[in-house]
């Protein structure tokens, strides 16, 4: 479905509260296991149940934690330094010396980041230190009704094949196109 069809849902923002809006890369707390004392690591992935898998700091790795046993450690929301799939960026084609422009096409699990190009070259599994953020503006279209972003896991109402009413739905998949399942 193409992102101007697609509006966020009229509900409250609970999941947000309760870690919906945690991404890949975000730092966090979790109670490892569902036990009481919260421990530091990282968010290493999204499932669509709302769920997400979590590299702590001691190495131990966990996956379909629940948001109710996860806190984020970054306060105010995620770090505007972190390189995120959708990124507009400019970076070191084949590790030479010039930038070129593009936007992160994929965030990998080993942190690397695969780049497509404004000139149509695709690039994977390019190290951070070759990549450097072009602007603060990650969308590469305009912005959602209401200024929210539409991810994995978000309550929306889409128009069912390009129809007028609109349908209750939830994002399944990020297309990372302007799409979405």
């Amino acid at each position: 479905v193409r992102e101007d069809l697609i509006k966020a849902a009229d509900d409250s923002s609970d999941d947000d509260r309760r870690g919906g809006g945690m991404r890949v890369g975000d730092k966090v707390e979790g109670r490892y296991r569902g036990r009481s004392k919260y421990y530091p690591g990282e968010i290493s992935r999204v499932h669509a149940d709302g769920t997400f898998d979590v590299n702590y700091d001691d190495g131990e790795k966990e996956s379909r934690v629940e948001a109710r046993l996860i806190r984020s450690k970054e306060g105010g929301g995620a770090s505007s330094d972190k390189l995120r799939e959708g990124d507009k960026v400019e970076a070191k084609y084949r590790g030479r010396e010039k930038y070129y422009p593009g936007k992160i096409d994929r965030e990998r699990s080993d942190g690397t980041y695969d780049i497509a190009y404004d000139d149509g070259e695709r690039e994977t599994r390019v190290e951070a230190r070759l990549i450097r953020k072009k602007d603060r503006s990650r969308s590469r279209s305009p912005s959602p009704k209401h200024g929210r972003k539409l991810r994995e896991g978000a309550k929306v109402e889409a128009r069912y094949r390009g129809r007028s009413k609109f349908y209750p739905g939830k994002i399944s998949r990020d297309r990372g196109d302007g799409t979405f399942d």
